[in-house]
């Protein structure tokens, strides 16, 4: 290999080692925690840095599941979030679309306060929330974390929609309306079908956000322990003199595994939805 040859490729390769290096140092928290959670809890401390438990401790996962719940607990995880996902997809399209595609007065106030949303931090609502919930009586129940995760404003999610339904070209509406298609069949038959890769975006972040929520679902189930989430069964393994790290480590591996095989089966949609999102 001559040497122009060699000094052009150079840049490309040191930053490949640098990106290397990178990964391995983002990845490598993840990988010590399933090799914690083959361990017993003398060896989560004694081997220090290593990844190779001297003999797997399978029973970690079986303590995990049974004694602390976490089957419960995950069903718990799954109706939440598959039920917020779809509530949340479907407002924030709907929302998306009539921004992007329709002009009524007052449409700049509402995104500018849409947008402002964004800057209150999450637990300033926490209080009105859960007074609205108390009021409903959904306090204590699945159905209260689920209108508490679905109901805010999930500006993100709108903005791509919004973005993505601005670039499609309106004689496809005016199709429709010529074959007597009304504003709901439009939506759900024309336009919902488009935006199908923003869809797979908005649903993989929101089913990231909901099922790692912590906070909204450990106040609404103070007092239904048997109504917990994975994130929130979390504190089964923390006691009052102590903590049972190796199974938390495997608790937080089950926890892991659905968010790991959702994101490998979205990814490709994931990125063209936000290009196509940001091309508009």
């Amino acid at each position: 290999m001559s040497t122009a040859r060699i000094a052009r490729r150079l840049p490309w390769w040191i930053a490949a080692a640098f990106l290397a290096i990178g990964c391995a140092l983002w990845v490598y928290p993840f990988v010590w925690m399933v090799a914690a959670s083959l361990k017993d809890q003398m060896e989560v401390f004694a081997s220090g840095l290593s990844l190779v438990p001297k003999s797997p401790v399978w029973a970690n996962y079986a303590r995990a599941w049974n004694d602390a719940h976490f089957g419960r607990y995950l069903l718990n995880t799954v109706v939440v979030t598959m039920v917020t996902v779809v509530v949340v997809v479907v407002r924030c399209a709907m929302a998306g679309y009539v921004l992007a595609r329709h002009r009524f007065a007052g449409r700049k106030a509402i995104m500018v306060v849409l947008v402002a949303t964004l800057f209150v931090p999450t637990g300033y609502t926490i209080i009105p929330v859960v007074d609205i919930s108390q009021r409903l009586g959904l306090l204590n129940s699945l159905g209260g974390i689920i209108v508490a995760l679905s109901g805010g404003a999930h500006v993100a999610a709108i903005l791509l929609y919004l973005g993505y339904f601005r670039q499609i070209p309106a004689e496809l509406e005016e199709a429709a309306i010529v074959d007597g298609a009304g504003f709901w069949s439009i939506f759900f038959r024309v336009m919902l079908p488009l935006a199908m890769p923003v869809t797979a975006t908005v649903t993989l972040l929101t089913f990231l956000a909901t099922w790692n929520a912590f906070f909204l679902p450990l106040v609404f189930t103070f007092s239904r322990p048997d109504l917990r989430t994975l994130s929130v069964g979390m504190l089964a393994f923390v006691g009052e003199n102590s903590t049972d790290w190796s199974g938390m480590a495997a608790a937080a591996t089950i926890s892991l595994l659905p968010v790991v095989v959702i994101f490998v089966l979205l990814q490709r949609y994931f990125v063209e939805g936000i290009a196509g999102a940001v091309k508009s």
